[in-house]
């Protein structure tokens, strides 16, 4: 009954993840390397934000072929709860969890900053602590941030409601609209069809300490936390 935090070569914010996780949230976390070919006994999966394999290829292209991605994409599959940061949302699409691709930003450069974001979805085991409307800071840093997919998977993605957080601000001169990579729709973080499997491109990571500057990121993680607890109990009474 612990959380499964994966490490691929390359990943840098693994131990952020593991120390807000353990010693913020109290949750019990298990280290588990990309080279592995199971989870153990673990109840919730987190892919950290970082550069795996270099992003030499693609950010996530080869994360998606690690021999760790069967036994998450079963994970997934069998309804556990799966939370992809950054790099870890862009592998989240590549291996098809979640739909849609990050592309280069707009600007073609790496950025790193403090956003604003709109909670656009509570519904979800992730963001059930948030409310709808709510703006919440928290750092971006990423080459490769620009949501894409075609018209008939955007369009479906907003009709379900799949949109969990918006890029709303802050407004400057290269990004007016708060957007700072150019998202479609402004999209900085979804979810999938079954509810289980989430991906955003900012990190809550680095948002859930006063220390940081910001625990706008501690809900997210106290809820994910809460979810494969809950996941665990439902596996273990059946």
């Amino acid at each position: 009954m612990s959380i499964a935090v994966v490490t691929f070569p390359g990943s840098n914010c693994d131990r952020d993840c593991v120390h807000v996780l353990r010693n913020i949230v109290g949750a019990t976390v298990q280290e588990v390397f990309h080279k592995e070919t199971s989870l153990g006994s673990c109840s919730g999966v987190l892919l950290p934000g970082g550069f795996s394999y270099g992003d030499y290829l693609r950010a996530g292209a080869l994360a998606k072929i690690s021999p760790i991605m069967p036994a998450i994409n079963e994970f997934a599959d069998s309804g556990g709860p799966v939370l992809g940061i950054c790099n870890g949302f862009q592998i989240l699409c590549e291996v098809g969890l979640l739909p849609g691709a990050l592309m280069l930003n707009r600007n073609l450069r790496f950025i790193s900053r403090w956003v604003g974001l709109r909670v656009e979805n509570t519904d979800t085991i992730f963001t059930k602590h948030l409310w709808q409307g709510q703006i919440v800071r928290m750092p971006i840093a990423h080459a490769e941030g620009n949501f894409t997919a075609d018209i008939t998977t955007i369009s479906s993605i907003e009709a379900n409601n799949q949109v969990v957080f918006r890029y709303a601000e802050p407004s400057r001169s290269d990004s007016p609209n708060g957007n700072p990579n150019g998202s479609t729709n402004a999209i900085a973080g979804l979810i999938n069809r079954s509810g289980n499997v989430m991906g955003l491109m900012p990190h809550p990571d680095r948002a859930s300490e006063e220390i940081v500057g910001s625990v706008d990121g501690l809900p997210l993680l106290s809820a994910f936390a809460e979810a494969a607890l809950q996941s665990a109990r439902v596996e273990f009474s059946s």
